[in-house]
């Protein structure tokens, strides 16, 4: 799934402060109108950078194949549910949950229009 855009970290003394609701209800909208029927955007770092957060948008049914984690994940759910698997154990996630992934193989089905919140400190070395 291919980012929108990287942001870059806030400068000077001033945080920078986005409102998530927006661009959730904007990707879900893109995630309708693409043939993957998923879409997302970087919000916070990205290439280059150890941390990075991604809002991610799903359609109901979607899902994200098994893959590992590049490092540090966790999951916070924005709207929606999604079903978190590793082998074949799985979980369900709603609004507001969050979610410490596991270092293991793992993937995400939405059982409903969903956006999440992906969180990635990537591993140094």
């Amino acid at each position: 799934m291919a980012d929108d855009t990287s942001a870059a970290p806030a400068t000077g003394d001033a945080p920078e402060i986005s409102s998530l609701g927006p661009l959730a209800e904007d990707l879900l909208r893109k995630a309708a109108e693409s043939r993957a029927d998923r879409s997302a955007r970087t919000v916070v770092g990205g290439r280059g950078h150890v941390l990075s957060q991604t809002l991610m948008a799903f359609g109901a049914g979607t899902s994200l194949a098994e893959h590992e984690n590049p490092g540090e994940a966790t999951v916070i759910v924005v709207r929606g549910r999604v079903r978190l698997t590793v082998g074949d154990d799985f979980w369900e996630a709603a609004p507001y949950d969050l979610v410490v992934m596991p270092d293991a193989m793992h993937g995400l089905v939405a059982l409903e229009d969903s956006v999440v919140l992906l969180t990635v400190a990537k591993r140094q070395g």
